[in-house]
Order: structure tokens, then C-alpha cells, then sequence
């Protein structure tokens, strides 16, 4: 309602001033959340016929996959082989004007998992964002076979949080990691997170412990920041939370790790028979996309997916 009393007051200022200024045409509309969602289909459905001409880009577009800067019509775009089935989350922002979306794709007749972001501005894409995790663990193909539901439900209008709050919280999550206080990010008891369709957190407890991950995998996402597990993760850098959907309670988070692995060796703490971890791995970074599911004003699942690159990479949006 107010956006159509704002247009009225605009036309009646218009017809008062000299002849010069003219409306924009109806394809400068701000794209709504039904925009958006039809805007990742269509250009999913572009990516798989390996056309960009069937989506409409801005002549000054700017396209990004695993970091590297490309031209529409290259990387995925020459190779994506099946359109996402049963594996697909959504998060539309048209505060915004950008959508964010997971989901699990065929390239090459291989399955992958797809971080993608959309920018739109006038009816056009003016920023797109892919990151592919590929070589999928067997294990992890059971999670992927469709998204929790908790992702697909919207949240009772009590229980949700601005847009604003949605951003705050879901940020707060990447200092919560490198400083091992779990206290930066409120999380819910209930939490759980899956990593590349892997669940890495909630497990039930193994009957043999053979190791401090296996242990740490049945631990909260509260405890398990605690424990200082992550201490190799040193940075992350950037965070980028810029799209929220307070209908659905998801924010989309995307990120850079950056391990420098200058020692294998790790302290833990609150982790019975074990008082470190080796993690003998040469230093990389993981770029990473994350959906958080919000409301209450805590984080009650998430949704990552990622993959290394070689250490203090550069994003492509320098």
C-alpha cells in the first residue's frame, strides 16, 4: 500500500514539473521474492542448455565460479549436464534484490553441489556467483537427496526476526568459529549443520572412539566450537551476509577460510581422553557458501557447502 501512495505522490510531482523527466520502464521494477525464485529457474534452466542468451544480463555483468572471473557462457556454463531436482533451497531478498540458492546438479553426468548467487537490478542480472563442490563423498549423496524440511517451512510470524537481525545473527557465526567462543553466535540446542551433505555435528555417539573428530562429531554446534577444534581456521575473510528471507528464516552467507597451517598439532578443550588433534594437511583456503535457518532469534540449522583452493586466494570480487 505504500509503495502505491509513494507512486501517486511521485506521478502527481511529475505532471507539476517541466516535461523532462519520464518514468522508468516497467522492467525497472524492484524484483520481489516470486522474481527472484523464477529468475534462479530460468537461468538454471540457461546453464544446463548452455545458452546465456535465454537470461537477461547486464551489458557490464560481472560472473564469478570458484573465485576465478569468467564471461557468461564459460565454466558451468559449458559443462552443467542436469537441472537441480528434489535438491534445492531458496533464499530471495528484494530488500536486496538478490537471491541466493543450493542446490545438487549434474555436471558431466557427475552430481555437484551449487552455491549460486544473483544480483538483479532494472530486470537484469548485473552479478552472478557460482561455487562448485564436486567429488561428492558416497556417504554424503543420502543428505542430498533433498533438503531438510526445515528449509522449505516458513516461520510462524512470532517467531521471526527482521531481515536486519537475520544478517546480525547469521555473521555472527564466522567469529564464533575463529575465536572457539560459541557465545559470538546464539545457537539453538537443536542445531545442526551438514557440510557438503555431510552432517558434522548431533551425530550419535559412536560406540568406539577412534579419534577426537569421531568424538566431536556427536557434539553440539555449541560445544564443538568450544572444544577449539576450529583453531586452525585463523581467518575469515570476506564474510559476505547480504540476503536474508524473514518469511522462510534463511540467510545466505558467503565466505572465504583461510588456513595457514603453520603447525598439525591442536589443543582441545572439554574433549574426554583426548588433549589435542593432528590435521596434517598443507595450508589452503575453502571458499564456502552457507544457509542458516533462523528464528527465535537463534541459528537452528545449517547448510554448507565448500571446497579448498590454494592458500590467501582471491575471491574474484576484489
Amino acid at each position: 500500500m505504500n509503495r502505491f501512495w509513494n507512486g501517486v505522490a511521485a506521478l502527481v510531482l511529475l505532471a507539476s514539473l517541466p516535461a523532462v523527466a519520464r518514468p522508468l520502464p516497467a522492467s525497472s521494477a524492484a524484483c520481489d521474492r516470486a522474481c527472484l525464485t523464477s529468475t534462479v529457474n530460468k537461468y538454471l534452466a540457461a546453464l544446463v542448455a548452455h545458452d546465456p542468451s535465454k537470461v537477461s544480463f547486464a551489458p557490464n555483468a560481472k560472473f564469478v565460479e570458484n573465485t576465478v572471473p569468467m564471461k557468461p557462457g564459460e565454466g558451468l556454463w559449458k559443462t552443467a549436464s542436469a537441472l537441480p531436482t528434489t535438491f534445492k533451497i531458496y533464499v530471495p531478498d528484494p530488500v536486496s534484490e538478490q537471491v541466493g540458492f543450493l542446490g545438487v546438479m549434474q555436471e558431466s553426468g557427475k552430481p555437484v553441489m551449487l552455491g549460486l548467487r544473483l544480483k538483479i537490478r532494472n530486470g537484469q542480472i548485473t552479478e552472478a556467483e557460482h561455487l562448485v563442490a564436486r567429488d561428492l563423498r558416497p556417504t554424503a549423496m543420502k543428505n542430498l537427496e533433498k533438503p531438510s524440511a526445515a528449509f522449505l517451512t516458513p516461520v510462524p510470524r512470532s517467531e521471526r526476526n527482521t531481515r536486519a537481525q537475520m544478517i546480525r545473527i547469521a555473521s555472527m557465526y564466522y567469529p564464533a568459529l575463529t575465536s572457539a567462543d560459541a557465545n559470538n553466535a546464539p545457537f539453538a540446542s537443536d542445531c545442526v549443520r551438514h557440510e557438503n551433505g555431510i552432517q558434522t555435528v548431533a551425530n550419535p555417539r559412536p560406540a568406539k572412539i577412534t579419534s577426537a573428530m569421531s568424538l566431536l562429531g556427536s557434539y553440539s554446534c555449541t560445544a564443538q566450537i568450544k572444544s577449539h577444534t576450529f583453531d586452525y581456521i585463523k581467518r575469515i575473510e570476506p564474510v559476505r551476509v547480504w540476503i536474508a528471507d524473514p518469511q522462510t528464516g534463511l540467510a545466505f552467507g558467503l565466505s572465504q577460510f583461510r588456513q595457514p597451517m603453520k603447525t598439525n598439532v591442536y589443543k582441545l578443550v572439554g574433549v574426554p581422553g583426548f588433549k589435542t588433534t593432528t590435521i596434517n594437511v598443507k595450508p589452503f583456503d575453502l571458499p564456502a557458501a552457507h544457509i542458516f535457518k533462523i528464528y527465535g532469534g537463534k541459528i537452528h540449522e545449517i547448510e554448507a557447502m565448500g571446497f579448498t583452493m590454494p592458500y590467501n586466494s582471491k575471491t574474484g570480487w576484489e
